[in-house]
């Protein structure tokens, strides 16, 4: 291994409302939400993890949205035409969801889904961070 390659997760962006984590081993960036954030405050924690991945090779994406609140359909379809192909392009190769049974949750998670798999990229929603790791190390 590498010197000056960290073997634990790194904390990308730490606030009140979300948590970004890279984990080298895996090459996985993963955002951890915790509440409704704000307008400006949508982008920040997908921006942090794409700049992050321009110094770290970041190949796998989850979300954990089981603590997210109700996101407006403009950062939805910013998130869908802005932050996917510009992830896919940096080299993400897999990104996964968990989420809870929330009906509104789902459906705002299911027009992501059919955007994303315009990209071809593979995609899952699940409702538990060791099945959706499980799916993102499938390759």
């Amino acid at each position: 291994m590498e010197e000056n390659v960290p073997t634990q997760e790194v904390v990308v962006l730490d606030e009140s409302f979300v948590k970004v984590l890279y984990d080298p081993e895996k090459l996985l960036g993963k955002v951890i939400w915790n509440g409704t954030p704000k307008d400006e405050q949508y982008k920040l924690p997908f921006e942090k993890l794409l700049e992050y991945g321009q110094t770290h090779r970041v190949k796998r994406f989850l979300s954990d949205t089981r603590k997210q609140g109700v996101v407006a359909p403009d950062k939805r379809k910013w998130f869908e035409k802005v932050m996917v192909p510009a992830a896919i392009e940096a080299g993400m190769e897999r990104a996964a969801v968990i989420t809870d049974g929330n009906a509104f949750k789902r459906y705002y998670l299911n027009l992501i889904l059919g955007a994303v798999n315009k990209f071809g990229l593979p995609f899952k929603i699940l409702g538990d961070e060791e099945s959706a790791v499980e799916f993102l190390m499938e390759a």
